[in-house]
């Protein structure tokens, strides 16, 4: 279970750094700045830990389909972006595929 924790972890804080890349405009503004790098440190830290147990290619699914999904709803609330229909689509069909991955499929680690 811990490694499921690690993962969450991982898609924390690489959900928190891609949504800090758009405030640091470029790298030209320091604080935003030192949260992509730290958050990035950090995700891959946690993923590689996740990696001693859960398969990669489970993991890596996981990791960016949440990670989709979240930089999405932040991009919504925090930067305006606004998603037509077929994205509401696209973004519920990614949640679907992790959803099977984790709850129907052999292939991922329980």
């Amino acid at each position: 279970m811990k490694n499921w924790l690690f993962l969450a972890i991982a898609i924390t804080s690489e959900v928190i750094a891609t949504s800090a890349l758009k405030s640091s405009d470029g790298f030209t503004r320091l604080a935003p700045s030192l949260i992509v790098v730290a958050g990035y440190g950090a995700a891959f830290y946690f993923l590689s830990l996740t990696l001693k147990v859960i398969p990669v290619g489970i993991a890596y699914a996981v990791w960016s389909g949440l990670g989709i999904v979240l930089v999405t709803a932040i991009a919504w609330f925090f930067h305006g972006q606004r998603l037509d229909a077929w994205g509401f689509v696209g973004i519920g069909l990614i949640a679907s595929g992790v959803a099977v991955l984790n709850l129907l499929s052999k292939t991922s680690a329980h």
